[in-house]
Protein backbone atom coordinates (compact mmCIF):
# COMPACT_ATOMS: atom_id res chain seq x y z
CA UNK A 1 0.00 0.00 0.00
CA UNK A 2 1.62 3.40 -0.85
CA UNK A 3 1.94 6.39 1.03
CA UNK A 4 -0.92 7.95 -0.97
CA UNK A 5 -3.46 5.47 -0.83
CA UNK A 6 -2.58 5.47 2.97
CA UNK A 7 -3.37 9.46 3.24
CA UNK A 8 -6.26 9.00 0.90
CA UNK A 9 -7.73 6.48 3.47
CA UNK A 10 -6.85 8.32 6.29
CA UNK A 11 -8.91 11.65 4.63
CA UNK A 12 -11.69 9.41 3.80
CA UNK A 13 -11.93 8.15 7.67
CA UNK A 14 -11.72 11.95 8.90
CA UNK A 15 -14.51 13.04 6.40
CA UNK A 16 -16.75 10.32 7.59
CA UNK A 17 -16.23 11.34 11.37
CA UNK A 18 -16.65 14.75 10.56
CA UNK A 19 -19.67 13.86 8.84
CA UNK A 20 -21.58 11.26 11.03
CA UNK A 21 -20.21 14.05 13.91
CA UNK A 22 -21.90 17.35 11.74
CA UNK A 23 -25.09 14.89 10.75
CA UNK A 24 -25.78 14.30 14.65
CA UNK A 25 -25.33 17.85 16.13
CA UNK A 26 -28.54 19.77 15.41
CA UNK A 27 -30.04 22.40 17.61
CA UNK A 28 -34.07 24.06 17.85
CA UNK A 29 -32.95 27.30 18.07
CA UNK A 30 -32.88 29.71 15.52
CA UNK A 31 -28.86 29.99 14.85
CA UNK A 32 -26.12 29.08 11.99
CA UNK A 33 -26.52 25.59 11.22
CA UNK A 34 -24.46 22.97 12.40
CA UNK A 35 -23.26 21.37 9.47
CA UNK A 36 -21.61 24.23 8.48
CA UNK A 37 -18.50 23.22 10.69
CA UNK A 38 -18.60 20.16 9.37
CA UNK A 39 -17.99 21.07 5.78
CA UNK A 40 -15.40 23.50 6.78
CA UNK A 41 -13.73 21.07 8.27
CA UNK A 42 -14.40 18.77 5.78
CA UNK A 43 -12.81 21.50 3.24
CA UNK A 44 -9.70 22.15 5.47
CA UNK A 45 -8.76 18.31 6.09
CA UNK A 46 -9.20 18.14 1.91
CA UNK A 47 -6.96 21.20 1.46
CA UNK A 48 -3.88 19.73 3.83
CA UNK A 49 -4.51 16.13 2.49
CA UNK A 50 -3.99 17.62 -1.38
CA UNK A 51 -1.03 19.46 -0.27
CA UNK A 52 0.37 16.76 1.92
CA UNK A 53 -0.18 14.05 -1.46
CA UNK A 54 1.25 17.47 -3.85
CA UNK A 55 4.31 17.47 -1.62
CA UNK A 56 4.98 14.17 -1.25
CA UNK A 57 5.93 13.32 -4.93
CA UNK A 58 9.52 12.57 -5.44
CA UNK A 59 11.58 13.35 -8.40
CA UNK A 60 11.45 10.45 -11.40
CA UNK A 61 15.01 8.81 -10.36
CA UNK A 62 13.74 7.82 -7.20
CA UNK A 63 12.06 4.37 -6.93
CA UNK A 64 9.45 3.24 -9.37
CA UNK A 65 9.49 6.33 -10.97
CA UNK A 66 12.23 5.45 -13.59
CA UNK A 67 10.55 5.82 -17.08
CA UNK A 68 11.65 5.40 -20.34
CA UNK A 69 11.11 4.51 -23.88
CA UNK A 70 11.53 0.39 -24.60
CA UNK A 71 10.86 -1.07 -27.64
CA UNK A 72 8.29 -3.15 -28.53
CA UNK A 73 7.84 -6.39 -30.55
CA UNK A 74 5.04 -8.67 -31.90
CA UNK A 75 4.51 -12.28 -31.31
CA UNK A 76 6.66 -13.28 -34.41
CA UNK A 77 9.63 -11.37 -33.48
CA UNK A 78 9.32 -7.87 -35.80
CA UNK A 79 9.98 -4.37 -34.47
CA UNK A 80 6.83 -2.80 -34.04
CA UNK A 81 7.74 0.48 -32.03
CA UNK A 82 8.64 2.09 -29.11
CA UNK A 83 6.28 2.41 -25.49
CA UNK A 84 6.99 4.23 -22.64
CA UNK A 85 7.32 2.13 -19.71
CA UNK A 86 7.67 3.22 -16.00
CA UNK A 87 9.47 0.66 -13.14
Amino acid sequence: MSIKTKIAAAALAALAVTGSIASTTTSAEAKQPGWVWGVGAGIATAAVVGSAIAASNDPYYYGYHRCGWVAQYNAFGQYVGRVRSCY
